[in-house]
């Protein structure tokens, strides 16, 4: 099926859970006249780019206060002031671990200033881009099996890969953070990420503040597995707090 097919799909797709509120991955495979497992990579590219939320066996809309350009904007531009802060961290020859996910994405056009980076990563989205910097860092992949949730390598593979090397930074995101035990995360496979953290000297988490005190079932890094958590201005003062009381440092881009 070409690109320009696959877009039209997914505008379809969207348009529909719009307006219905909530579909399944059989109707729309059904609909459609595909598979299942295109329907759920449609699903998790239109979640990735925030036009809607999944569900287990399908997805639903998003809440109506959430739509709106501003807001995406605003989303937008938070997540390169959060990348900004974030790259100040980072000095030449600093070999990086970069983890999947929107935020830690908008990391790498603050790189090309950088000089002589070693960067592993299990997307190739985030491959991808490095590849286009003018500086041109060395790009390690870790392979693996291909997880469609989450559009990255996972699995036992992509865990030995990163054993073999040490690396001086991990940047990771996260679907929240329960302020008594860490980041979680929607998608069950967190193995990779507590191995990314291991062979790393430092840990730097990058999340927006308003998914902090979201209470997601799986938890991926554990406090004593993070350094310094970047996220923006609006986070509460009470949270901040509690969390340096952990020994994180906190930047507040």
């Amino acid at each position: 099926m070409s690109k320009r097919n696959t877009q039209l799909r997914r505008h379809a797709i969207s348009n529909l859970v719009n307006d219905k509120g909530e579909v399944s991955v059989e109707e729309l495979s059904n609909k459609f006249e595909t598979s299942e497992v295109t329907i759920r990579k449609d699903l998790a590219s239109l979640e990735k780019n925030g036009q809607l939320l999944r569900r287990y066996g399908g997805a639903i809309a998003l809440p109506k206060e959430v739509i709106n350009d501003e807001l995406t904007k605003k989303v937008s531009v938070r997540k390169s002031e959060l990348a900004k802060s974030a790259a100040n961290l980072i000095r030449d020859h600093n070999r990086l671990v970069i983890d999947s996910g929107s935020t830690t994405a908008a990391l790498i056009e603050q790189l090309n200033h950088k000089r002589g980076l070693v960067v592993m990563t299990n997307s190739l989205h985030v491959a991808n881009a490095l590849n286009e910097l003018e500086n041109e860092p060395t790009l390690l992949m870790t392979g693996g099996t291909w997880d469609t949730h989450s559009e990255s390598f996972q699995g036992q593979v992509a865990e030995s890969v990163l054993r073999s090397y040490d690396f001086d930074q991990l940047f990771i995101g996260a679907d929240g953070i329960d302020l008594s035990r860490g980041t979680t995360t929607f998608n069950e496979l967190v193995g990779l990420s507590k191995v990314m953290a291991e062979v790393c000297r430092e840990v730097i988490v990058m999340i927006e503040s308003d998914k902090i005190g979201r209470k997601i079932p799986n938890l991926e890094l554990g406090w004593d597995s993070i350094d310094i958590l970047v996220t923006d201005r609006d986070i509460k003062s009470e949270h901040k707090q509690e969390i340096e009381a952990l020994g994180i440092t906190v930047i507040c881009a």
